[in-house]
């Protein structure tokens, strides 16, 4: 690995939210019903602040860039049933400073576990002051006149990007994909693949980041989208992946044609249910007693279990999976199962 680039790395501010490293543990039962191809997965998924999660590798750059500047107050943004403010209220809860959630109705579903339940619920018992903005209203228009306001108020806000994925979030998976090359190397295995699902697309970005800047060459990074469509999706994840290089060596080539992305298992859109989806949720539980979320990881879980079998992962290819967490969100998906 690039010892240079390996010291700025480890050299920018980061507070502690989660315990490192997360685990990778291999699908036993499962990879036998898969021809030859093996899956393990990374349990992003199990920490003990806030039922864990992704955002939180993220949140860790994120609040210490926030707690510099002398911010008191974070504003996060998402959907109704969003990960990054749950976890970014129960970040501030641990580090006492203020927040406040602003939620769109970026999903078509209208049902009682979906408005009340999930995150939601987490959420009001976090206690967080939420914003519930009608159906079309714009985040960061409402987040614009919010600011404005606190400032008046002699409060220092700092706003969490959509998904905790701007350059400096990112830094949470250029930290993981060293991570990984260290667990890899103690476990003696090789990954030939590492798949995430793309939402936002800083944890694509971030682990693409670090493997240019790490100078590691025997690893493919893959994303299925489950948020947008496929051009905007690559055209996104590249752009953050280049802005995340130039914060660690700008001097780093990096082209479209590093991110590849899959576009075929997004479905009818962000948030809704496909069959791949539920398939994959039931299968992982019932053969290792894991649970997928219904809008990020069991939609990427789906697709790949689907390459799959259709034979677009070769016999005796390693894969690690990023469980990135979202499982509250399986309680406000009761109607899909």
């Amino acid at each position: 690995m690039n010892s240079n680039n390996l010291q700025i790395i480890d050299s920018f501010p980061q507070i502690d939210l989660l315990e490192k490293p997360t685990s990778i543990q291999p699908l036993n039962n499962l990879n036998k019903l898969l021809n030859g191809v093996e899956i393990y997965v990374k349990r992003e998924d199990i920490q003990t602040l806030g039922l864990g999660g992704n955002k939180l590798r993220k949140l860790e750059y994120l609040i210490a860039d926030a707690k510099e500047k002398g911010a008191d107050v974070l504003i996060a943004s998402g959907g109704v049933q969003s990960n990054n403010t749950r976890l970014t209220a129960a970040a501030a809860a641990k580090y006492g400073i203020d927040c406040e959630i602003v939620l769109t109705q970026a999903v078509s579903k209208t049902d009682a576990d979906y408005l009340e339940n999930g995150n939601i619920l987490l959420e009001k018992i976090l206690g967080v002051k939420t914003h519930m903005l009608a159906k079309g209203e714009k985040a960061a228009d409402f987040i614009e006149k919010r600011v404005s306001e606190l400032i008046t108020e002699n409060k220092q806000p700092y706003i969490i990007p959509l998904g905790s994925s701007s350059p400096v979030g990112c830094l949470g998976y250029v930290s993981c994909f060293k991570e990984i090359i260290e667990q890899s190397n103690q476990l003696d295995i090789h990954f030939d693949e590492i798949i995430v699902p793309n939402g936002s697309g800083g944890t694509h970005a971030g682990l693409l980041a670090g493997m240019k800047a790490l100078e590691v060459e025997n690893v493919h990074i893959k994303s299925y989208t489950v948020l947008a469509a496929l051009e905007d999706a690559v055209n996104t994840t590249f752009e953050k992946a280049k802005s995340t290089l130039e914060l660690i060596d700008n001097t780093i080539y990096l082209t479209k044609e590093d991110v590849d992305i899959d576009g075929n298992y997004l479905g009818e859109g962000y948030g809704l249910p496909t069959e791949e989806m539920k398939n994959a949720v039931r299968l992982l539980a019932r053969t290792e007693g894991l649970f997928l979320d219904p809008v990020y990881s069991g939609k990427a879980f789906g697709g790949l279990l689907k390459d799959i079998e259709l034979g677009r992962y070769k016999k005796g290819t390693k894969i690690l999976f990023i469980m990135t967490g979202g499982t509250p969100g399986l309680f406000a998906y009761k109607s899909t199962f």
